[in-house]
Parts: C-alpha cells; structure tokens; sequence
C-alpha cells in the first residue's frame, strides 16, 4: 500500500459533481449546436479588427544591395486586395446562397454550410496577418517602398527608420510578406467552395423528384468511378485560386515560398472547417453534414465511418434472425 492508501495499481475516482458538470458543459453544446460556433465566428472577426487597428509588423533589419527586395513596386496590382476578396469570397458567398435559395435544403444543412464558410475565411484572415505581423519578412519590393536616405551604406544591416516614405500604410506592408495573405484568402474560400457546394452540375431523376449534386463532398468525386466532367468542375474554383496565387508572383508582391505557403495554409483551413460539419470526401454520406443527431445524449461521441455503419448492420440483422428462429421455436412444456 502506498502512503495516500491506494494500491500501485488504483486509479483516483472521480468526482460526481465533476462528472455532472463535464456532462452538463457537453449538453449545452449539443443543444446549442451549431450556434456556439457562431460565438466563435464572432470573436475571430472581433481580433481580425483589432488586429488591423493597433498591431505593426516586427520590421526585419535589411541590406540596400540584397537583391532578392530590389524588384520595383507596383502601383497597379493584378489582383487589387478588393477584387480579390469579390473573387474568393462574394462569388462563392453569392454561389452558396443561389444554391440554396433555388434548392432549398434542410436550414441545417444551410446553416452549417455557410458559417463553415465564413469560419474558412476570416480563420484564415487571422492566422495570415498573425504571422505576418510576427514574421516581418521584407516584400520583394520593398527598397522601392521603402525610398532610402541618400547615403545609406548599401552592405551594412539597416534598420526600417532610414526609409523616407511618407505613405504609412505602404511602408508598413513593405514587412508582411510571408505568407502572402491573396495565396491564403483565396484557398481559403474557393478551396471550401470547392469542397463542399456550389454551382450545379449532375442532375438525376429519383422517384418523381430531382436532386442535383454539387462540388467534391456533393458530387461523390472521390467515389469510385466518378466522371472527368465532374471532376474538372471541382478543380476549377482551386485553378482561379491558383491564379490569384501567381498574380502576387507578378507583380512583385511576394516570392514562391509565400505564395507556396499561403496556399497550404488557405488549403489546410479550408478542409478544416469542411470536416468540421461534413464526413469525409470518401464516405458514402458526404454530402451530408453532421447533426444534432450524431451526438449522444451525454455529449460529443465518435461518429461510425462506412465500415462501421455496415458491421452494425451485419450484427443487428445476424441478431434479428436469431432472435426470430429462437421465437419460432415451442417452448417446452414443464410437467407438473
């Protein structure tokens, strides 16, 4: 026996009220699914602002004959940071509310669709420009931002105060280059719209009813045997991701490794916040999201893949059978 009175091998007991009180947490979430998330939604966008508001970039010391930040700036972008935001937000904004304005799904499904699509993009915004402003790596252009004293010695580090732009804003984003925040937003919002829903494609006769299906998770691409047609629809909202990506290579505004790695981050959340509510792309359900349903009565529980399902399926109809041949048989007849 050890000195607290427990064997070696004994586990604390928990506390009831402890227990009570985990059960309990786990039920408000269940019930208010998914409005907690809405909570959430709203205090990423409230550190989004105040992040815009009062946060710098770390300015990065920097050398005048580097040149990997000698490229010239452009005053007139590709893709301007307002265009980039109608491409991969309002237009697949725009496409999930036809879809469901002329479809009309259950308000669930509506309902965790949308904030899973807002959550990928203003997740996104956040983490970008929290890394940006932590990072403070020099823009490929930022010498022609940044405007010099004359004087300065070109092969000795310098500090951000010898520039002479007047302009604030574009001195200051002269050090949020990695990643590059086009690259992740636009991932971000046309990789969800890519996953999940949008316009339509593959119409179908069931009974007397149509049912159309949609993007990735909608239209079963990752099923066995699905056509080129549809899949090539899938791609087509991560192609015109992938060209806004490029553009900032065009224009000077950042290098591979940023671009690179804004997508991956965009591609990561995206599918983050599309798992959050959908099954996986390989399932058999996966166009349609999780609900209150899937949880059980003590909380949150681990929800059965196809195989699963189909084993439960295998031992409940095995159960059934032989709980109709044990029926079937007479009972025996007890002498007195």
């Amino acid at each position: 026996m050890t000195r607290s009175g427990l064997s070696a091998g004994s586990t604390v007991p928990s506390s009831p009220l402890v227990g009570e009180l985990a059960a309990a947490v786990s039920r408000v979430f269940q019930q208010s699914y998914p409005f907690v998330d809405a909570i959430g939604l709203g205090c990423i966008i409230g550190c989004w602002i105040l992040i815009q508001i009062f946060v710098t970039p770390f300015h990065r010391m920097f050398t005048l004959d580097n040149q990997t930040i000698q490229y010239p700036f452009a005053a007139v972008e590709r893709v301007p940071v307002l265009w980039s935001i109608v491409y991969a937000g309002v237009i697949p904004f725009s496409i999930l509310m036809v879809w469901a304005a002329i479809l009309r799904p259950n308000p669930h499904k509506v309902q965790v669709t949308i904030l899973g699509f807002l959550t990928a993009l203003m997740l996104t915004s956040l983490l970008t420009d929290i890394i940006k402003n932590a990072v403070g790596r020099p823009r490929p252009d930022l010498i022609s931002r940044c405007m010099p004293r004359k004087g300065t010695p070109e092969s000795t580090l310098v500090e951000w105060t010898v520039c002479t732009q007047s302009n604030a804003h574009i001195l200051q984003e002269g050090w949020r280059s990695f990643p590059s925040g086009h690259s992740s937003f636009s991932f971000g919002g046309l990789g969800y719209l890519s996953l999940s829903v949008g316009s339509l494609l593959h119409s179908s006769l069931h009974g007397t009813n149509n049912y159309i299906r949609f993007f990735s998770g909608q239209m079963h691409v990752f099923r066995p045997r699905s056509d080129l047609c549809r899949c090539l629809l899938v791609l087509l909202p991560v192609v015109c991701a992938l060209m806004i990506a490029i553009s900032r290579l065009e224009d000077y505004r950042h290098d591979v490794y940023d671009v690179t790695s804004g997508s991956i981050l965009g591609s990561a959340i995206a599918y983050f916040s599309y798992r959050r509510y959908y099954p996986s792309l390989r399932s058999f359900r996966c166009d349609t999201p999780y609900s209150r349903d899937d949880f059980g009565p003590d909380g949150f529980s681990k929800i059965p893949d196809d195989e699963e399902q189909q084993l439960s399926g295998r031992r409940v109809q095995s159960w059934t059978h032989e709980e109709a041949s044990r029926l079937d048989e007479p009972a025996p007849v007890q002498d007195r």
